[in-house]
């Protein structure tokens, strides 16, 4: 029997999300999005903030989302200090604009998933299925 992928997306268990916006009723929207769907979230007002938290969680998230306009630290900032850390789940960027040149930064640094605002909750929930699909059982 193949063993299942630690970040399937599976009913036995949910993920941990942590989502970067400075905008709090985005914050809201993608809380009530993922937590529906079962998993744990937890949101940070910006890049600063989210790199705390992944450290004082011990990097054990399973999917960092992250907008790209934020003060203090915007997203490709806390992109970088994510791969320099030992986070090893998915980031999944936000944005309501990124010019070519940035695009090309972020696939550079090897994010999972680009998605430009508004993210509609049915896409979103499209998105994480497709990030962590269940695994085909024997």
């Amino acid at each position: 029997m193949p063993l299942a992928d630690p970040l399937s997306l599976d009913s036995r268990r949910p993920l941990r999300v942590l989502y970067a916006d400075d905008v709090r009723e985005l914050r809201d929207l993608v809380r009530l999005v993922v937590t529906k769907e079962g998993h744990a979230i937890d949101c940070a007002a910006d890049g600063v903030e989210a790199l705390e938290m992944l450290a004082a969680h011990n990097y054990a998230y399973d999917l960092l989302i992250t907008d790209h306009h934020m003060p203090r630290m915007n997203g490709r900032d806390l992109t970088v200090n994510v791969g320099r850390s030992a986070f090893r789940g998915k980031i999944m960027v936000f944005s309501s604009e990124l010019d070519p040149a940035m695009t090309a930064e972020y696939q550079r640094l090897k994010v999972d998933r680009m998605l430009f605002k508004p993210v509609y909750p049915s896409y979103l929930r499209q998105v994480l299925r497709e990030l962590f699909p269940v695994p085909a059982t024997a």
